[in-house]
């Protein structure tokens, strides 16, 4: 989709929200662990949450206790390494591992070869893993060739490329997959969704939304699925806060109102 068109007027209380991490909540950094998220994002999202009775979760490749590390002491339903794990609202977690020979094997495979491609990184993150070359651009053919050859020789395996990422994961698993599983549960359940993202990974879920009559919005360039663009990460920041704002001023003018009528 190239023609993206503005956001609309979001109606809060009949919208779920789901957020991407890196690249979209969060500025994406050289290496994982240097990622953050301000306190003022994490304010922003237990608003959010207040205003949609819970409707907000992440939907990120990270796995959970990373998510939740990263928005401590916020605590958020989500789903992690593109919905191999996924956590309800209830707490309860559910999660789609590889054989753990299977994992092993690959470790193994994996760590041994990018040990001969400085600069890049593997992720073992015990459901996918990650090989990461952002620091060193110019092994992207390499790495993906690599990966290419271990879906080959693994069909439970899936390839999913990043931004500077190559991704290894279970069969059967993406964010549109997450984005449909909480949108059968309360709170999510009959509400507009809304995702955010900025990533290849993202597209799934992008169109899922579509699908669902939601709203889908591309943080960053590139082409993409989504209806509406946000030019980066800053933008969706500014974006929320003014959301939220709106919602404040429209419920404060509305208990006034209804202070003024019952005096009258």
């Amino acid at each position: 989709m190239t023609n993206l068109s503005p956001l609309p007027q979001i109606p809060v209380g009949e919208c779920a929200f789901f957020f991407d991490v890196d690249g979209t909540l969060a500025e994406i950094k050289p290496r994982p662990e240097e990622v953050c998220i301000p306190p003022s994002v994490n304010a922003a999202l237990q608003e959010l949450v207040q205003q949609t009775q819970g409707a907000v979760a992440l939907v990120s490749g990270r796995p959970v206790e990373e998510l939740d590390a990263l928005i401590s002491p916020l605590i958020l339903p989500v789903a992690g390494i593109h919905g191999a794990e996924h956590r309800d609202i209830r707490g309860e977690v559910h999660r789609i591992t590889l054989p753990h020979a299977l994992s092993a094997l690959l470790a193994d495979k994996l760590s041994a070869a990018l040990s001969e491609m400085p600069g890049t990184l593997l992720e073992d993150k015990g459901s996918a893993f990650a090989l990461h070359y952002r620091q060193v651009p110019h092994y992207e053919n390499t790495i993906l060739t690599l990966a290419r050859q271990t879906v080959a020789e693994h069909p439970e395996l899936v390839l999913q490329p990043g931004k500077c990422v190559a991704e290894l994961k279970p069969v059967g698993v993406s964010k549109g997959e997450a984005i449909m599983r909480f949108m059968q549960a309360a709170p999510f359940q009959g509400r507009q969704p809304l995702f955010f993202g900025d990533d290849v990974t993202d597209e799934a879920g992008f169109k899922v939304v579509n699908q669902q009559g939601g709203i889908s919005v591309k943080i960053g360039e590139g082409p993409t699925a989504a209806q509406h663009r946000l030019q980066n990460v800053g933008a969706l920041r500014h974006w929320l806060k003014t959301l939220l704002l709106q919602q404040s001023t429209t419920r404060v003018r509305s208990e006034s109102d209804e202070s003024l009528s019952r005096r009258i």
